[in-house]
């Protein structure tokens, strides 16, 4: 009888633990439910497009994106923690614009390519570190500074150029930076890959990543829980603005001179990118992996939509409709899928 007895309670027993097992896979997915969305939204991307366009699966087309998509990738990533902050960097493609034409000056004026890619990054750290400063020590909004930083440092490209594109010799080992392939992969894929391991291992597994998220979330609880907040806000536009240098070198090496243009529009492609990808523009939430899926959605619709021979001038429009419905779409099933719980 006994047991019969035990037996007959065991389902019962068991049940509480299922439920707790479903219970908890389902947080695991709506925790990571805008990784998977636009993972999903990503998949269904490039399927449209293979099938639509025969070459957009070729091997040497999807090595072309990865190419060209290295600058992305490379902002996308620092423009994360800059978002996690609760802020936002709108001088990037000014940033990159500039920093490619110095390269091409500074090589024509015979300075070594190795010193001509530290002055650069050093370039951009500084541009950071200045907005940063008003932004985080004179509490003047992120979005007002670096809108005039967009204005200043473009203007400044332009002054240096006059409007005209500055050549690199072809000769150059500072091209290799942009041009160069090792083990069948392009060196701009590669070094936006270390860029993203680096910021993946920073931002998920350092004090300063969570100093990140913490001061988007509430800054003013981290402050008293003794961290410097004005500090990690100027040290995330130091970020932006070396990445958006180090995309301004590998453009410059890519197409072989430096033109004031470069980078139209590209700050709102990089935050594109990352508000695709899951991070949350009101700040306190951020995610690399996604980010890397947001920007590589991005690349893979103005690749397909090239391929499949549209109007350069509806391209725009269609990228902008597609990334708008995508994040729509994600924040109504997954917010209401939270709420529902």
């Amino acid at each position: 009888m006994t047991t019969s007895s035990s037996t007959a309670h065991a389902p019962v027993a068991a049940a509480p633990h299922s439920r707790i097992h479903k219970s908890r896979w389902r947080d695991k997915v709506m925790s990571n439910g805008s990784i998977i969305s636009i993972a999903l939204f990503f998949l269904v991307v490039c399927v449209f497009f293979s099938i639509f366009t025969g070459a957009f699966l070729t091997a040497p087309n999807l090595l072309n994106v990865v190419r060209q998509s290295a600058p992305l990738l490379i902002v996308a990533a620092s423009m994360t923690f800059v978002i996690t902050t609760g802020g936002i960097d709108l001088s990037v493609g000014s940033v990159l614009a500039l920093a490619a034409t110095l390269s091409a000056a500074a090589l024509q004026a015979g300075i070594a390519w190795p010193l001509v890619v530290v002055l650069m990054l050093l370039l951009g750290a500084a541009v950071g570190a200045l907005q940063g400063f008003f932004i985080a020590y004179e509490r003047i909004p992120a979005f007002i500074v670096t809108l005039a930083g967009l204005s200043v440092v473009r203007g400044l490209a332009l002054l240096i150029t006059a409007g005209y594109s500055i050549p690199v010799d072809a000769e150059s080992p500072f091209t290799a930076i942009g041009r160069a392939w090792f083990l069948g992969v392009p060196v701009p894929a590669l070094i936006a890959l270390l860029v993203l391991v680096l910021a993946y291992i920073v931002f998920n597994q350092t004090p300063f990543g969570r100093y990140v998220t913490g001061v988007g979330a509430n800054a003013e609880a981290v402050r008293r829980a003794g961290v410097n907040t004005r500090f990690v806000t100027l040290c995330v536009y130091m970020l932006s603005g070396t990445a958006a240098a180090l995309a301004g070198i590998i453009l410059a090496a890519r197409l072989g001179s430096g033109s004031s243009n470069s980078g139209q529009g590209f700050e709102l492609d990089v935050i594109a990118a990352v508000v695709l990808g899951g991070t949350s523009l009101f700040g306190g939430r951020g995610t690399i992996l996604g980010t890397v899926l947001g920007a590589l959605t991005v690349a893979v619709i103005a690749n397909g939509l090239i391929l499949a021979h549209m109007s350069p001038f509806l391209t725009p429009i269609v990228t902008g409709a597609i990334i708008l419905i995508a994040i729509w779409l994600n924040f109504r099933i997954f917010k209401g899928a939270v709420r529902s719980r």
